[in-house]
């Protein structure tokens, strides 16, 4: 399942009807309230989507870091092969890009998580 199809299925369409300032009026005789404003729609959806566009559009500052000081450990890694079948290229692209981290890594990081790209990348952004 690729990234954009999990994130399709995550989001769907909230929308609220927004009174700002509104007039509210109880009938005396029952529980019926009459309210009185201007109405204005307010999607939830697209802001969560926004959201996440923004989160994945800018890696944060410590990604950064630590994709320009690799650890000893992920340069010894990179010396080595490391077998990538089970796992797709463009899985292990998405999480280098994402996590910031070696090819090598990231392959390890995708068959422990059993191919699940957002456990992996998770996992190596904690």
């Amino acid at each position: 399942m690729s990234m954009f199809e999990l994130l399709s299925k995550i989001f769907f369409l909230i929308i609220l009807f927004v009174i700002s300032k509104p007039d509210v009026f109880k009938s005396p005789t029952s529980d019926i309230y009459i309210v009185f404003g201007e109405a204005k729609i307010e999607d939830l959806s697209s802001q969560l989507q926004s959201q996440a566009a923004k989160q994945f559009r800018a890696p944060p500052s410590n990604v950064t870091n630590v994709a320009s000081k690799p650890e000893t450990s992920a340069i010894a890694q990179d010396d080595e092969e490391v077998d990538e079948t089970r796992v797709e290229p463009k899985d292990i692209e998405l999480v280098m890009t994402q996590a910031g981290v070696t090819r090598s890594r990231a392959v390890q990081a995708l068959k422990a998580a059993d191919g699940d790209i957002v456990s992996t990348i998770m996992e190596l952004t904690n």
